[in-house]
């Protein structure tokens, strides 16, 4: 007997779905200001780096031997790689990719990890059809703001429930991302976003694993098969996001319905967006900072009787894993995140390799390190306290850490980073030539050009 159990709803919300693709379809290309569009440029170059520096971890291997079990036709590239698969594959895998490491862009309002589910559709996509970097860019633009609008209006509720905001709104971006670069009406936009609000991936249980990143990958692919739906006439409902049964109040108790339409076209999420410096969980960069700071004033571990770190609350519900057995578990630890900082005094992805992960010295530091939360330490916020052996103590508190938007990476900080990844992958000679093609991106005329670099 079917059951009818009351929940309750909002049942006149605003026309949040017709909204999102009046906007996606008829925003005006290069509709901003310079400085979103310096933004777009570097989350681009950021995603990109993380894309190609991951191309041989065990996650791609795995993946690639699986997606190849469909037998794909080879229409689009794998970044880093010289394989090529399907376009929706290929999404799925530079999804996968770009986000391994954890090393990829934050919009920190939300803690989305917006370029992964949508620049992984889109260039996929625009390899296929042979778009122009000015295209791509609008529709990276266009995708980001919808999908962290949508984040928006459910954050933190939504996050708090145990779903992964990068991929259960990502594929919401993804498809708008790519209904632009396909050039639907927006009645074919509705209908792709509608079509992908059916397909919310990504639970907060996996993080840790292989899986995370698989979400930003699965809402990439998710996001460019809505829209190549809708653009052959598949139907969805036109209320998909805002109706009482629909995404929003189906997957969150918040819906607040201004965060997607307030200054819509005039505000652009990805203004908000930034690149990590630690290729780690974001809320253990502010210890990682502190623990740097503790070394640059001249602290070594051999010294350090204990570390005493005070923290959100919500630092060690993600990450408080105290004995990380691999680098992708590391990647969860603050007391891994810590021990590094202070040893290296850097956090890169070498340092959350497996092997350092179970090195002996840092094994034995990481062990001092004690954690403890401070409800009155905000979630970018962290205290940090190095007890000596002779006694002495030297504390650091950070209140915005290296690579937020009060501290960002500048260019040449960028630069680095990026280096630091594709050239392990591709050399230093094609890493400067990617670099120089993402710089000029807006001019290039077929993003062929830049995807034939990126494969050795």
């Amino acid at each position: 007997m079917t059951r009818n159990t009351p929940v309750a709803a909002d049942t006149a919300p605003p026309a949040i779905t017709a909204i999102l693709a009046r906007f996606v379809s008829t925003h005006p290309g290069r509709g901003w200001n310079d400085a979103v569009e310096r933004e777009a440029v570097r989350t681009f170059y950021n995603w990109l780096g993380c894309a190609i520096g991951a191309a041989r971890h065990p996650a791609a291997d795995a993946a690639l031997a699986a997606l190849q079990m469909l037998e794909p036709a080879p229409q689009a590239a794998v970044l880093g790689r010289s394989e090529r698969l399907d376009m929706a594959s290929a999404a799925l895998l530079n999804g996968i990719t770009s986000h391994t490491f954890d090393f990829d862009d934050t919009h920190l309002k939300t803690i989305i990890h917006p370029a992964a589910p949508v620049a992984s559709a889109i260039l996929a996509l625009a390899e296929q059809r042979g778009a122009s970097g000015r295209a791509l860019l609008d529709a990276l633009v266009i995708g980001i703001d919808v999908a962290c609008r949508i984040g928006n209006a459910m954050y933190p509720e939504h996050y708090d429930r145990g779903w992964h905001i990068t991929g259960s709104t990502g594929m919401l971006g993804a498809a708008a991302g790519c209904a632009r670069l396909l050039g639907l009406d927006t009645q074919q936009t509705g209908m792709a976003l509608g079509i992908a609000a059916s397909q919310p991936i990504g639970l907060r249980e996996q993080f840790g694993t292989m899986t995370k990143p698989f979400h930003p990958g699965a809402a990439a692919r998710a996001g460019m098969l809505s829209a190549l739906l809708a653009s052959k006439g598949f139907t969805a409902s036109a209320r998909a996001l805002e109706a009482p049964r629909g995404f929003v109040q189906v997957v969150s108790n918040k819906r607040a319905w201004h965060e997607v339409s307030d200054a819509l076209g005039e505000r652009f999420e990805i203004s908000f967006n930034t690149y990590k410096p630690f290729a780690c969980g974001i809320v253990i960069h502010p210890g990682i900072d502190a623990c740097v700071q503790l070394r640059a004033q001249g602290v070594q571990p051999q010294q350090v009787e204990r570390i005493e770190l005070r923290v959100h609350p919500l630092v060690l519900e993600l990450t408080g894993k105290k004995t990380p057995r691999d680098g992708l578990e590391a990647k969860f630890s603050v007391y891994h995140g810590c021990a590094v900082g202070l040893i290296f005094g850097r956090a890169g992805e070498t340092e959350f390799c497996d092997e350092l992960v179970n090195r002996a010295d840092v094994m034995a530091l990481r062990s001092k390190v004690h954690a403890t939360v401070d409800d009155s330490i905000g979630e970018a916020a962290a205290d940090v306290t190095a007890v000596l052996r002779d006694g002495r103590s030297l504390h650091v508190r950070i209140g915005h850490a290296i690579g937020s938007l009060q501290r960002p990476l500048d260019d040449a900080q960028l630069d680095d980073k990026f280096m630091s990844l594709v050239e392990p992958v591709l050399g230093r000679a094609k890493g400067t030539r990617i670099g120089q093609e993402c710089r000029a991106l807006a001019t290039l005329t077929d993003m062929r050009a830049l995807t034939t670099l990126c494969v050795p």
